[in-house]
């Protein structure tokens, strides 16, 4: 089969914000505990966090990272994860039914961020909390001095303010299962209020608000107008989340979930403008797509879980090949959308639904899905080109229409450089890819890489994966000639002029 992406420098999408390469800790399973922070490992520093975490975390390059939850900050009392460990108090967390420690907290999540060279996005508890402790903890942790909370800041170790500057108004609003569930009105305007409040402290931080928490809530497209209409002025962005599984193991109807995400996308950024329109507003409301990935893996162990313990097993996907290839289209079709999706948090980092896992009695290793996610924020950096793009198609239950080839496109800031992603989705046949020169003139092919030979089942316990040389490629007048194999994630690198 034959394919192509041709490159047009004169029709931009948009300048990737490298926040939409950012991540999510949240205190759910082993994400901290045993993930992030293990005193007394083998690994840890003085402050108990994991040396090896964060060296496969730095090599991911990730520059924001969400925290402390999702669902956990619904029932979360910020007070309670500052100042002496000894005095913090033990916590039932009902959003998973665990025991709450807090013996990491907000100023060890601050030092760590310091260690693997991220911000933080912080969520405020607008579940069984709101306005009063939000604008307590933004002047805790932004007010220089002189107040109650800013001293009580610096009487806990930390002279210089944190200076958080991206906050979450609540997490999953519109969901049953969530602490404090509110309708579109309670929550629209306790967001309002909220970013109201904590703007008079800070006027420099921006705002994210919960969106629906999946394309299939019945109050989709709804909840987003309604909220939409009480708080455009004082939020910034609209919050997605979308997670895909392959529960009934049909690998191509899987691989064609990246379509979705596109719809989902599109629908959202179609509803924030048309609020735009109908309040005669001059400003543009983006998008943050908070939480996202493959996540079905572990939901049989979940469900036969103990309550009432300290960080159990849980979420622990372990993600196979086909998982990175369907990671890769996500990644592929999030960059398709820069112009209005700015933030993006891969879910989560360490240990639950995450590239990165951690054995509490040895070392860390990266998943399947370490790869792609690690060359895209790596190599991804500069203005997405509207990718024009040619490829057959196959149907599945879910979708008419496939492309055999998910493909995109990005110039570096530079604008001597070119790095095109793509991935094959055919299961079987190679593609003949073609990399159009379009309006550039190509010098030099410096990068050719494979994701492939993998079976689709098969898994990186043991650490056999890696990234190889893809030596097919060849250029010619008309651009890049390659061959894409069966099942594969592909990264090109061209110097241009």
């Amino acid at each position: 089969m034959k394919s192509s992406i041709t490159l047009d420098k004169y029709a931009p999408v948009g300048q990737i914000d490298e926040r939409i390469y950012g991540s999510f800790i949240e205190h759910l399973g082993r994400a901290v505990y045993t993930g992030i922070y293990q005193p007394g490992h083998p690994s840890a520093d003085e402050n108990g966090f994991r040396q090896d975490v964060i060296d496969l975390i730095n090599q991911l390059n990730v520059p924001i990272i969400r925290y402390p939850g999702g669902n956990f900050v619904s029932g979360f009392n910020w007070e309670d994860s500052i100042g002496p460990k000894d005095a913090r108090p033990r916590r039932l967390d009902l959003a998973w039914q665990t025991i709450e420690t807090n013996q990491f907290g907000l100023h060890e999540f601050m030092q760590w961020l310091d260690k693997v060279h991220a911000a933080p996005m912080m969520a405020v508890n607008l579940g069984t909390r709101g306005i009063d402790a939000a604008r307590n903890l933004i002047e805790y942790t932004n007010f220089p001095k002189g107040s109650y909370y800013s001293d009580l800041r610096r009487q806990n170790g930390a002279e210089a303010p944190f200076n958080i500057k991206t906050w979450c108004l609540g997490n999953e609003m519109d969901g049953p299962w969530q602490i404090g569930h509110k309708d579109a009105v309670a929550y629209g305007k306790l967001a309002d209020e909220t970013a109201h409040a904590m703007r008079t402290v800070d006027d420099t931080i921006e705002t994210v608000a919960c969106g629906s928490s999946a394309l299939t809530m019945p109050t989709f497209g709804s909840w987003e107008s309604t909220v939409l209409d009480i708080a455009y002025d004082r939020v910034d962005y609209l919050s997605l989340h979308r997670y895909y599984g392959n529960q009934d193991n049909d690998t191509p109807n899987f691989l064609a979930q990246s379509l979705d995400l596109d719809d989902f996308i599109s629908g959202v950024v179609a509803i924030c403008d048309a609020i735009k329109a109908r309040k005669h507003s001059k400003k543009t409301i983006n998008l943050s797509l908070d939480e996202w990935n493959v996540w079905y893996h572990s939901n049989d162990h979940d469900a036969q879980d103990a309550k009432w313990q300290e960080h159990p097993h849980k979420l622990e996907d372990i993600y196979n090949f086909e998982d990175a290839l369907l990671v890769g289209s996500m990644l592929i079709t999030m960059l398709r959308h820069a112009d209005r999706l700015k933030m993006a948090c891969l879910a989560q980092l360490v240990n639950v639904i995450a590239p990165i896992m951690t054995d509490e009695n040895g070392g860390a290793w990266a998943q399947s899905i370490f790869y792609p996610f690690m060359q895209v924020s790596t190599l991804g950096k500069g203005t997405v080109l509207t990718p024009i793009v040619k490829s057959g198609t196959y149907g599945t239950k879910e979708f008419a229409a496939v492309p055999y080839v998910d493909s995109v496109a990005v110039l570096n800031d530079a604008g001597d450089t070119v790095t095109v992603f793509a991935v094959n989705k055919s299961l079987d046949t190679p593609q003949e890819f073609t990399i159009a020169a379009g309006d550039f003139q190509f010098d030099q092919v410096t990068l050719s890489s494979q994701f492939a030979g993998y079976g689709l089942k098969e898994t990186n316990e043991d650490g056999h994966m890696r990234l190889a040389d893809n030596t097919s490629h060849y250029l010619a007048d008309d651009g890049v000639h390659v061959t894409l194999a069966p099942a594969s994630w592909n990264v090109f690198q061209i110097k241009v002029q």
